[in-house]
């Protein structure tokens, strides 16, 4: 019987284990040997669906399409007002006017009438690398290593990078151009196609000769086809022609939907034996950022390197004023990017992205309900702080106002509430009154929006902060503040708008509305309860027509809707990007544009067309206020709230300042390694003295077999 002296000595053993090791890394689901180096740690919920540029356009899309592609530009990191920069760009683009007959124009000549034409002209630095990749790998004759795969020897390459010969060549004008006609492609199905045929020269007719060579069954190599809008110079610049004056264009020229493909990647991922193994540009990005993707398990996680071939970038020297106080210039001019490694991890529950969060395990955590309160303490001025336990844990708060704005739309076409009658315009001013933004806000989004005085948001040039920025015919100044005007004065213009007590003047019969929405489960009844009290202030009857989200978009298209809630976030910051919304020839039920609420003026048509190509100042500003007011009068939405981003990060984080419209930003971001193992093993120390208690009383339970077999043993000795 040799159980019981083990058992006293396992005893020892594990106490001398626990009380002699750090064991906190037991609680740890990575690796000891990644605790102290520069990984970044976040999750996903879903997996992104594209990764293509000329495809995607999704946020959570983006968070790994930004940081492999390069367009020629992007986003200062720290200035605000945002301002575009060169990237792989030597400079910003040059800009010439052409006539119709597309001759350079003098600039006495550079008028509205005589500008047919604007040219574009991008110039590349040379010495740019794409990242390691086996669609460039050649052998020692220059034959392509993996352009001409089979089954046979494909058979062992599951990933992409279980190719054994990566190689890499220089970025060239080509690469950009060659996107620009993906664009087109009839298998690719870019979501822009549509909207940069109407401006880039020849775009719409290259994709009608793609359609038409493809159901010929004619191969398509985009090299040998020619866009009369887009043209190569030499290796390192190139052009695009667009009509008119399109001064937006250099925006979406910071975007992935024009970051550079080099032929040799999709000739690679054309494959169709590539293809049945998800090896895709859909799954592996290639580009020339400062990260590539070298995992993508839908299942588990998704990872992304440094590129070791990333041309370099060094940390911006200047920002906004406090930037240096904040720490924001403590890198200025070092080389970036400063992680090595960057991990997502599937999340399907938001409650364990948070207690991992907590415990130190992810880096940086949006905020949803459920984690709000724990997090947040909102004082008696609805500013947002963070909780005592947050900053126990050194953890700091990032709270920005989207470029983002959620409205609930009157369909100009119905013959109630649409029209541009003062009966119609005045009911709409009603329920305009009567829809509390600020309580919405607050049940809703536990405060983390403000209420919409006009269709911009802040963050956008033509914004106006406070009373000057009000809309008088819903809001009013009192006690230094903008209050929603009492509802006795909503109901002064029902009865004026023919509806005295929520009923028509001339029937009798009670007034009905009709609200569609795409939007079902638990949380949108509560919304829509609360949006029919609302209502209810006007003795107004609202009913709800909720159906799936491709319903509701016909219902739109064909403008069989009555009202309507929709939201839209910037595509960039310009003003055009939200004016146009209410822009006439874009009416969706009309033109099928995003003008959902069908809304049309001619005096704010002609003043949008004068605004859309003018640079930003003080005569723009001008122009966009008389839009403002003509759409404010005419009440074609309510104008809803501007919702507030709210992030936590934790101590270990620098170099963190929310950009709302650059994707890009983990280049820029910094992680002390040292200090999160710290903090993380100051906060996960497991709790050990349950086992100790369990061994404890096994040993107890296990003493009178000790003593028994003491005493046998003794009484054999004495027997002997």
């Amino acid at each position: 019987m040799v159980m019981p002296r083990f058992s006293v000595v396992l005893f020892w053993i594990v106490i001398a284990l626990l009380t002699g090791c750090d064991i906190s890394a037991i609680n740890s689901p990575y690796p000891a040997a990644e605790s102290e180096k520069t990984v970044s740690y976040s999750s996903f919920m879903l997996r992104p669906k594209h990764l293509d540029p000329a495809r995607s356009y999704s946020a959570n899309e983006s968070l790994i399409t930004a940081q492999i592609y390069e367009p020629p530009f992007q986003y200062h990191y720290l200035k605000r007002p945002y301002q575009m920069e060169p990237l792989t760009a030597a400079k910003m683009p040059e800009v010439e006017f052409l006539d119709k007959n597309q001759q350079v124009l003098a600039g006495s000549q550079q008028t509205a009438e005589n500008i047919a034409f604007s040219r574009y002209t991008i110039t590349l630095r040379p010495g740019i690398a794409y990242q390691p990749h086996p669609a460039f790998a050649q052998d020692a004759s220059g034959q392509w290593l993996y352009h001409d795969l089979d089954e046979q020897n494909s058979n062992h390459l599951n990933t992409i990078m279980a190719f054994p010969e990566q190689a890499t060549r220089e970025l060239k004008a080509a690469d950009y151009v060659y996107q620009i006609k993906r664009l087109a492609h009839p298998e690719v199905h870019s979501p822009i196609l549509g909207l940069m045929s109407e401006h880039i020269v020849g775009l719409g007719d290259f994709a009608a000769t793609l359609n038409k060579l493809q159901q010929q069954g004619k191969p398509l190599d985009l090299r040998e086809l020619h866009i009369d809008g887009v043209e190569v110079i030499d290796d390192y610049q190139y052009q695009i022609t667009v009509y008119g004056q399109y001064p937006q264009l250099k925006y979406w020229l910071a975007m992935p939907f024009f970051a550079p493909i080099p032929w040799e990647a999709d000739v690679f991922y054309q494959q169709t034996v590539l293809k049945d193994k998800n090896i895709t540009l859909d799954w592996y990005p290639i580009g020339t950022g400062a990260y590539q993707m070298v995992e993508n398990d839908p299942n588990r996680r998704m990872v992304m390197i440094k590129n070791p071939n990333y041309h370099g970038e060094i940390y911006p020297s200047e920002g906004n004023p406090g930037d240096a106080a904040a720490g924001l210039l403590d890198d200025a001019g070092l080389p970036m990017p400063f992680i090595d490694k960057i991990i997502y991890t599937l999340e399907k529950e938001s409650t364990s992205y948070w207690g991992k969060f907590i415990q130190g395990y992810y880096d940086i955590s949006g905020l949803t309900s459920d984690s709000f309160e724990q997090a947040i303490q909102v004082s008696s001025g609805g500013s947002f702080g963070l909780s005592e336990d947050m900053m126990e844990k050194g953890i700091d708060l990032q709270a920005a106002v989207g470029t983002t704005t959620h409205y609930i739309g009157f369909n100009m076409l119905d013959s109630v509430v649409g029209g541009d009658s003062e009966r119609a315009r005045k009911l709409r001013q009603a329920i305009a009154i009567a829809i509390d933004q600020e309580e919405f806000v607050s049940i809703f989004f536990n405060g983390r929006g403000i209420p919409a005085q006009g269709p911009i948001p802040p963050g956008i040039f033509g914004y106006r902060e406070g009373r000057e920025g009000l809309d008088p015919y819903v809001y009013e100044w009192r006690n230094d503040a903008v209050r929603t005007r009492p509802i006795s004065f909503a109901k002064e213009l029902l009865a004026d708008a023919g509806y005295p007590n929520g009923r028509d003047a001339e029937t009798g019969q009670p007034l009905v509305l009709y609200f569609d929405v795409s939007a079902v489960g638990p949380d949108a009844k509560a919304q829509l309860d609360w949006m029919r009290k609302q209502f209810q202030k006007l003795n107004i009857q609202l009913v709800i027509r909720s159906t799936d989200y491709n319903r509701f978009q016909d219902k739109m298209r064909r403008g069989q809707t009555q009202i309507f809630k929709v939201g839209w976030s910037a595509d960039y910051p310009d003003p055009e990007n939200f004016l146009f919304l209410l822009y006439g020839p874009n009416a969706k039920a009309i033109h099928n544009g995003e003008n959902s609420a069908n809304y049309q003026n001619p005096e704010f048509d002609k003043l949008f067309e004068q605004m859309r190509v003018m640079p930003d100042g003080d005569e723009r500003q001008q122009i966009i206020d008389k839009m403002v007011d003509i759409v404010r009068h005419d009440v074609p939405w309510v104008w809803g709230f501007h919702p507030k981003q709210l992030t936590l990060f934790h101590a270990w984080n620098k170099n963190i300042k929310p950009n709302l419209m650059a994707n890009n930003t983990l280049k820029y971001h910094r992680i002390d390694p040292l200090l999160r193992d710290q903090l993380r093993s100051k906060w996960n120390q497991p709790t050990i003295w349950p086992l100790i208690l369990l061994l404890f009383i096994f040993s107890l339970a296990m003493l009178p077999a000790v003593l028994m077999y003491r005493r046998k043993k003794h009484q054999q000795a004495v027997n002997s």
